[in-house]
């Protein structure tokens, strides 16, 4: 007999093989990332508005930790918005990619679409805002509030609730919120940025370009690509731009088409590999310093009656829908782009409406926007927040009600009643199908028949004597109920 494993169990230790693995797929699906980002913001507002938590948020998010040396003495908050979130960023820039050269976006009538319905998405909530501030006497300082889209959240809400929807929307949302970010990380680094270090942002690009040079040779090894992506990360967060833009970068050079003589391509292969740390730590930990927005009473009572709250709402919520829905219609309309294929008007409605959780980058323009002004700030904070939870139960209603229909359908696809392991769809009028869903039928009729039989004998046994004979004689001559013991199967 073996001797009994002496090994010990520690809380938080190194799991084992099996379970490592089952963790590590399980953070691979989108519901279960999707989950853990929307518990983490949860976790977050509950930490920094409960007066005997809040404390502790505040001193823990503005903890400055780093290299002061090389400008990356960071926050913990800008350490997991600008550092972590940028992993994020490179995971859904390889989905970009892959989506453009191998999937729902390899056509280009279908790939314009998100871009257009970006655009139009970003300049329509800056004129709600600005026709709301115009008519309210606010300031036109916060423009550009409502313009982003959180594409974490949008993402993490439609993982976790269009299981069912078609993998094109998916498509759809992320190459428009991948485009929106990216336009509103310029917006920021040409109108709320007071320097841009060019010598940092050269170097950053020859950075990329070295990159592309190796994927390009052929070179292989984590020790060559991981040093090079830290240098690059930390020349871009230096030059003033934004650092998630190179892990959107770096993504979009990746090959993502397979040749021959190869089953995974090396995107496909590294996004394996990256996208259990980015579900389950990156994005988490981004969600639980960045989410947790500090909200006064007053303030959220201010959001509907000031016109600057009321702008970024009307921005984020009607804004955002009409321009993504309208820009998106009027390019189907008057140009050959063309909706994906499976995809529905009301489809791009229900995504569209979902594009107003701004949340994290609109909270960034929001602070850059008010910075002298910390009451008007903290009123800000609160009308993204309240403009986002908005979009986002509108836009889990309308998905709901599109998931169901999409549900459906899939069912009525696999429907087999026929019982033959093949889908009744792809069988409905051949001869051999007729057949067996004839008999399916008569021996359901059959059945019904004698059930019918034995309650007409129960009802005359129990009308009195005389009516009859015995019901135990009569019964026994009926036939059981069950599909092979009807009259006819005898």
């Amino acid at each position: 007999m073996a001797a009994p494993s002496t090994r010990t169990r520690t809380f938080f230790g190194r799991l084992p093989l099996p379970e490592r693995t089952f963790v590590a797929n399980a953070l691979r699906t989108e519901t279960v990332g999707g989950v853990l980002l929307l518990l983490a913001a949860v976790m977050a507002l509950l930490w920094a508005n409960l007066p005997p938590l809040h404390d502790s948020h505040e001193t823990l998010s503005h903890y400055r930790v780093g290299p002061a040396a090389l400008g990356l003495q960071l926050s913990v908050q800008h350490w997991t918005a600008d550092g972590l979130l940028a992993v994020f960023f490179f995971v859904a820039g390889i989905e970009l990619k892959r989506e453009l050269v191998a999937g729902d976006l390899r056509d280009r009538r279908a790939a314009v679409l998100p871009v257009v319905a970006a655009l139009c998405g970003m300049a329509a909530p800056a004129a709600v805002y600005a026709l709301t501030a115009a008519a309210g006497g606010g300031s036109f300082a916060g423009w550009a509030v409502p313009t982003a889209t959180d594409i974490a959240f949008a993402l993490a809400v439609l993982a976790v609730i269009g299981a069912s929807l078609p993998s094109a929307l998916r498509a759809f949302l992320l190459t428009l919120a991948v485009v929106d970010d990216l336009f509103a990380i310029l917006i920021i680094a040409v109108f709320f940025t007071d320097r841009v270090d060019f010598a940092a942002l050269g170097g950053a690009v020859a950075g990329l370009v070295v990159f592309w040079i190796l994927l390009r040779k052929g070179v292989r090894g984590w020790y060559v690509y991981v040093p090079l992506a830290l240098v690059v990360w930390g020349l871009m967060l230096n030059s003033g731009v934004h650092a998630t833009i190179a892990g959107v970068a770096m993504g979009l050079m990746l090959r993502c088409h397979r040749r021959e003589d190869e089953q995974h391509s090396p995107g496909e292969h590294i996004e394996h590999l990256v996208r259990p740390l980015s579900a389950g730590l990156a994005v988490p930990l981004f969600a639980l310093f960045n989410a947790g927005v500090a909200v006064s009473g007053e303030a959220l009572a201010d959001v509907f009656t000031e016109p600057v709250t009321l702008g970024v709402v009307l921005g984020l919520v009607l804004g955002k829908t009409v321009g993504i829905f309208g820009g998106t219609w009027l390019t189907v309309r008057f140009t050959r782009a063309s909706l994906g294929e499976g995809l529905a008007w009301a489809d791009v409605f229900a995504v569209a409406s979902l594009a107003g959780i701004g949340f994290t980058v609109s909270l960034l323009i929001g602070e850059l926007a008010f910075a002298g002004d910390a009451a008007l700030t903290g009123e800000v904070k609160a009308s993204v927040l309240t403009g986002s939870l908005i979009a986002a139960a509108c836009a889990s209603v309308l998905l709901r009600v599109r998931n169901a229909k999409y549900r459906a359908l899939c069912a009525d696809e696999n429907r087999d009643d026929d019982l033959d392991g093949a889908a009744d769809v792809h069988e409905e009028g051949g001869p051999a199908h007729r057949l067996r869903m004839a008999e399916i039928l008569e021996r359901g009729g059959a059945q019904h028949a004698g059930i019918t039989a034995w309650k007409t004998t129960e009802r005359g046994n129990r009308a009195g004597p005389g009516t009859g004979r015995p019901a135990e004689a009569e019964g026994d001559r009926l036939p059981k109920a069950g599909p092979d013991r009807s009259p006819e199967g005898k």
